[in-house]
């Protein structure tokens, strides 16, 4: 069943990626783009990773589409692609290197959800007999994601903070903008 549901989400998340290249409407594609980070969430939460699928779900579905959105509001051009005749080699082979650095990175982890592989073993083993005494913290759970990952956490409240903040920021430029737009009547 969970292998159903993965390369499902996979299929989709590829065709997502196809519809954005193919689109030329600005608008469509922003909107493909939110679509797309909100599979990645549902990719997440399959995987058993909540807490990245809440801040893929949150900075990539949300915050990201709104800023988009609201980018292509504030500009007076039109909102279709303009192609330019520049070469499309030079991206093609960055992302045909960098996909395989990827690749070549990944050869030696072990395979996903394997508990008995030894790294998951031993960093399990010593989370639950030395958790509460190494945080102070009787909920394991908590113990993980506030004092062994606490500085990962902190890094996701902090990119979520920062994009709202971002998001605020803009919006009230737009407000001011208008208001001035309507002052020398335009």
């Amino acid at each position: 069943m969970s292998l159903a549901v993965n390369l499902l989400l996979l299929v989709f998340l590829l065709v997502m990626a196809l519809a954005v290249l193919k689109t030329r409407h600005l608008f469509a594609m922003a909107m493909l783009f939110g679509l797309y980070s909100l599979l990645v969430a549902g990719l997440f939460v399959v995987l058993d990773a909540p807490d990245v699928a809440f801040t893929e779900a949150a900075v990539g579905t949300g915050i990201s589409t709104v800023l988009m959105l609201v980018t292509l509001a504030s500009t007076k051009s039109g909102h279709e692609l303009v192609s330019s005749e520049k070469s499309r080699a030079a991206p093609l082979i960055i992302c045909v290197v960098m996909g395989a650095l990827l690749i070549y990175g990944t050869h030696d982890l072990a395979e996903l959800g394997d508990a008995s592989s030894a790294p998951h073993q031993e960093v399990a083993a010593r989370y639950i007999e030395k958790g509460q005494e190494e945080t102070g913290v009787p909920n394991l759970v908590t113990a993980v994601l506030a004092s062994y990952r606490g500085f990962d956490t902190l890094g996701e409240v902090t990119v979520v903070l920062t994009a709202g903040i971002g998001v605020l920021m803009l919006l009230g430029n737009r407000k001011k903008l208008r208001v001035k737009e309507l002052a020398n009547g335009k």
